[in-house]
């Protein structure tokens, strides 16, 4: 459950964010967009496919790397 809190704009700020507003927003999204704020849907259809299967093999590739990274630490913390 969402709590809401009432604020007060003046006029002039009232319609610059209005101004800002989509159709299909609320003043809440209007103000969490502008305030940098993302939602997953707002990400959604960024990357192709291709970018989307190449961000997933860089990241996998990655893990495997930090994963044998932290297998050799732990080797030579235990004096393998």
């Amino acid at each position: 459950m969402h709590m809401s809190k009432s604020i007060r704009l003046s006029d002039d700020a009232y319609e610059r964010l209005a101004a800002h507003k989509r159709e299909d927003e609320t003043f809440s999204e209007v103000v969490l967009r502008l305030a940098g704020e993302r939602s997953l849907l707002e990400l959604a259809g960024i990357l192709s496919d291709e970018e989307t299967m190449e961000l997933e093999e860089a990241i996998e590739e990655r893990r495997e790397r930090r994963n044998k990274d932290l297998e050799s630490v732990g080797d030579r913390m235990r004096g393998a």
